[in-house]
């Protein structure tokens, strides 16, 4: 959810502007900041594009050595040269009073219709565009049956048509090496997953 801007001793906030406000809304501010010097510099205008936060999950089943993934349409990343169909992990906005856990495990039933197994695992919370954005992403991982995994999901009244994706850690392996995952929450959080993998196994399988 977006607000008001935070109050901070080192920046001073003259006047915000809402300039666009559809699927996704765009405010802009005048402000100064603290310089390194300790002087303020000039008041700058700016314009921010207003996310929020957001979660992603990467799910892993470790019985199977397995990574669930979804794919689907993105016209941004058409638009920068990628292919638009994206494979990424299970992701949503926080547009509700819901914590990021709820967030999470609710994202992961309506993307993939699989139920979590245990408890999730907060990653890390990360800035996707902070020059850009107020989005921060918080990252999760979390286990899962990859075998019940499959099939088409997502909720019609939000133009969603999601293809449920398993892929073998190995051959996520392959892929990242080959540039083959544009997605910067998806690749951090595989990457996370790769240099843990040992460690979830011990957690989750006693081995």
């Amino acid at each position: 959810m977006t607000g008001p801007p935070p109050w901070h001793p080192d920046v001073e906030i003259a006047q915000t502007t809402s300039v666009g406000a559809r699927h996704l809304r765009i405010d802009t501010f005048r402000f100064s900041h603290r310089l390194f010097s300790g002087e303020w510099s000039t008041e700058r205008s700016y314009d921010v594009l207003r996310r929020g936060q957001a979660v992603a999950i990467v799910l892993y089943d470790p019985d199977h050595d397995a990574v669930v993934l979804v794919e689907q349409f993105r016209l941004p990343a058409l638009l920068a040269g990628s292919s638009p169909w994206q494979l990424e992990a299970a992701a949503g906005l926080i547009d509700t009073e819901e914590t990021p856990e709820a967030v999470a495990i609710r994202e992961t039933r309506e993307e993939t219709g699989l139920l979590l197994i245990g408890e999730l695992i907060r990653i890390q919370r990360y800035l996707s565009s902070s020059g850009n954005s107020d989005e921060s992403v918080v990252l999760f991982c979390a286990r899962v049956d990859s075998t019940a995994a499959g099939g088409v999901h997502g909720l019609p009244e939000e133009h969603e048509d999601i293809r449920v994706v398993v892929k073998m850690l190995a051959e996520i392996e392959a892929l990242i090496d080959a540039g083959g995952i544009d997605s910067g929450h998806t690749l951090i959080g595989l990457h996370w997953l790769l240099r843990h993998r040992d460690r979830l196994r011990q957690l989750w399988l006693g081995r």
